[in-house]
């Protein structure tokens, strides 16, 4: 309750508390302290101290009304001196009518009346309550000053002896001779003697039962309040719409005549009872406040004995992992220390070896010039069968293989570090030590040694470790487009291995997946960048071909057991970008109509390629090509095939074209208009045709357009 006591400009208790209209309270003192002058003929905007409660905001730019640069006035501009608690305070100001006074918590302004600070009620509550708090504490009493001093005198001021209540200022004898004569309009102020030091600490009284010997405090009887504007009058009402206690003067000058104004001791009764009801919320609250704060303290111990013991076995489980590493590394460098020691044991076994056998042969060639420098035939002869039969074994030990060495340099060993690592900068904390029920699954982890592309099909692997409090009911495998773009969901399952299949050649996607439970959808695993495959690999479809069309040759080569036309086609399919393959003729009689193009997946198989609204192609015989959809036959040109001819397709489905080269002559390219969507390589040929596929090639370069 200290802090309650004492005034927010000078930091010691009260003394000579004033109400201000804000409700809160500074000392007398300080309060002619903190006022300054505003300029004349300057309206000002607050409230009177009058006793309304109704009041504005004082802008705190407004300060710059009173300084040098914005208004003129120099004798304005404020002090730099400050109170012992930060506030600013002012020179003494002369007696002026413009006056403000700006309270220093909420930093709202009232501007003064003639009356001056006597305008403001002095709180004779907080007054007697610093006192009573003083006196049971034993704490000498802060409001007792030192006589006032003269506020004109100007140096060393002698002790006031005289204060004006309406210009509210300190005289000496002498100033108030010389600067407030008590004659003419002077003469109907009112000059009061200034308070003394033992006024100023509350009028403690020597009697009313308190012995000289007496150990208790003394508490002085209060007097009653007075009226403001009426001093011999006591308050005996309170004006409900002004909220401010009245006298009866008051009444009958008719300032509240249209007022609802009840008796003082009924209003006192009722705003007591109101106050303590509000105390006992207050107090509630304050109680649970009390308990909190316990409850925190007990936590910040338990925190801190927790974070030591967390951090230990943190510490604990990290050093096993890095033990059960080394121990780990340990037994993979004896393997390589294994795997040196005896690829050097069989270099050097074979280093002796071969040094022996050098040196022999080296030996025996030496001896062999030496003979041949002899010439003694008989004695040559002699020798000359075996000596051959030597060099001839000698040279045959020098078999193929026999100057390789038996190991090479490098060591067939390799440490797919790639999915631990991925373990290690995943490992987190999990749901804590405290089984909290079920719980979303964790992040699946791929398992990247089994994640691959094939042509343009992409398959994942993944795997998670499943715990009793989060089992997992299935997954979700998410793809971006190729491009960076969003992710789509291309499988939803139990399975933990996907193949992806018809995705785009030559494109980077990203991929990732997430595990999902009756509580919810887990986080997602890291993401795995898989590349499909440059260009296209494929062969015919069994499963979508006629019946009448005949593969061999792993289903790179077909042919037709019928007469009429049929339709086989491939097995990629194309929705982006440019591919490029050739078609090989095998065997070609009677001059027929092979068709080479594109065609959706429910093209018509039993006719020629083309012919229906789902296929573009090239048709040719043994002279000329025509460009042919819908049955619409277009672009004609010289040139057939024959056996051993090969037929070159070019889809650009960039450009929406296709492009045919026979035997490397481009024919088109050629453009359609709905040439969009999902395609896939066809062929329609009958019984005299023979065709194999080529796939996998490159793009030919200088394509005419």
């Amino acid at each position: 309750m200290e802090e309650e006591l004492k005034c927010p400009v000078c930091g010691s208790f009260f003394r000579d508390p004033i109400l201000l209209p804000c409700s809160h309270n500074v000392c007398l003192l300080c309060a002619r302290n903190i006022t300054v002058q505003t300029p004349d003929g300057e309206t000002s905007v607050q409230s009177r101290a009058s006793g309304s409660s109704d009041y504005d905001y004082l802008d705190m730019d407004k300060m710059s009304l009173y300084s040098e640069t914005d208004s003129g006035y120099g004798s304005y501009t404020p002090c730099q001196l400050k109170s012992p608690n930060g506030v600013r305070v002012f020179p003494p100001v002369a007696p002026h009518r413009n006056c403000s006074l700006t309270c220093p918590l909420c930093h709202r302004s009232v501007s003064l009346d003639e009356r001056g600070h006597r305008g403001f009620p002095r709180n004779r509550l907080l007054e007697a309550i610093v006192v009573r708090f003083q006196q049971t504490r034993g704490i000498p009493c802060s409001a007792s000053p030192s006589a006032v001093k003269c506020q004109l005198c100007d140096r060393n001021p002698v002790v006031a002896t005289v204060m004006c209540e309406q210009c509210d200022v300190y005289y000496c004898n002498a100033c108030q001779q010389r600067c407030h004569p008590s004659r003419g309009p002077l003469a109907k102020h009112r000059l009061v003697p200034p308070p003394s030091p033992s006024q100023a600490a509350g009028g403690a009284a020597s009697g009313g039962g308190g012995g000289a010997g007496s150990q208790q405090p003394v508490l002085t009887a209060r007097k009653t309040g007075t009226c403001v504007d009426h001093e011999a009058e006591n308050f005996s009402m309170y004006c409900c719409s002004c909220k401010a206690p009245v006298c009866t003067k008051c009444l009958e000058e008719g300032k509240h005549a249209k007022h609802d104004v009840k008796p003082l001791a009924v209003m006192w009764k009722q705003h007591k009872c109101q106050l303590s009801q509000a105390l006992n919320g207050v107090s509630d609250k304050a109680k649970e406040a009390k308990e909190f704060l316990v409850q925190l303290k007990n936590m910040l111990q338990q925190i801190q004995e927790n974070g030591v013991e967390f951090e230990a076995c943190l510490v604990a489980q990290c050093d096993s992992l890095i033990e059960a590493l080394t121990r780990q590394k340990a037994k993979l460098l004896t393997k390589v220390t294994k795997e040196k020691e005896y690829k050097l044991k069989v270099v050097r076994d074979q280093i002796t070896h071969c040094t022996m056998k050098l040196r022999q042969t080296t030996g025996m060639m030496e001896y062999c010039l030496e003979v041949l420098k002899e010439n003694d035939p008989s004695g040559f002869l002699q020798i000359s069968d075996a000596l051959i039969k030597r060099v001839t074994s000698s040279q045959d030990q020098w078999v193929k293989g026999a100057l390789e060495p038996k190991v090479g340099p490098e060591f067939d060993l390799s440490l797919n570090t790639d999915s631990l690592m991925q373990t290690i900068l995943q490992l987190d904390f999990c749901q804590g030590k405290v089984d909290l029920g079920p719980a979303v699954p964790a992040a699946p982890l791929l398992q990247l040694e089994k994640c691959c592309t094939r042509n343009n099909s992409a398959t994942l692997a993944w795997r998670v470790t499943a715990h009793a409090s989060c089992p997992i009911e299935g997954y979700i495998l998410e793809l971006d487009d190729g491009n960076g773009g969003q992710y789509r969901e291309v499988y939803v399952g139990k399975e933990t291995v996907c193949t992806v299949d018809g995705l785009h050649f030559n494109s980077a996607y990203n991929a990732r997946v997430k595990a999902y439970n009756a509580v919810g959808v887990g986080p997602y695993s890291q993401t795995v960048v898989l590349k499909t495959s440059d260009v296209a690999w494929f062969t015919f479809d069994p499963s979508s071909a006629h019946r009448d069309i005949v593969l061999s040759n792993e289903n790179q080569t077909a042919t037709c057991s019928s007469y009429d036309d049929r339709v086989v086609l491939g097995t990629a399919a194309f929705s982006k970008g440019t591919h490029y393959w050739e078609v090989t003729i095998d065997r070609y009689d009677n001059h027929p109509d092979p068709a080479f193009g594109v065609a959706r997946i429910n093209t018509m198989k039993e006719i020629m390629l083309g012919k229906d609204d789902k296929a573009w192609a090239m048709y040719v015989d043994n002279n000329r090509s025509w460009f042919m959809h819908n049955n619409s036959h277009t672009n004609r040109a010289e040139g057939g095939i024959t056996k051993g001819s090969t037929v070159g397709i070019l889809l650009d489905l960039t450009k929406r074209t296709l492009t045919f080269f026979i035997n490397k002559e481009q024919h088109g390219p050629t453009a359609f208009e709905n040439l969009d969507g999902v395609f896939v390589p066809a062929v329609s040929l009958n019984r005299n045709v023979q065709v194999t596929l080529l796939t996998g090639l490159e793009v030919p370069k200088n394509i005419k357009q």
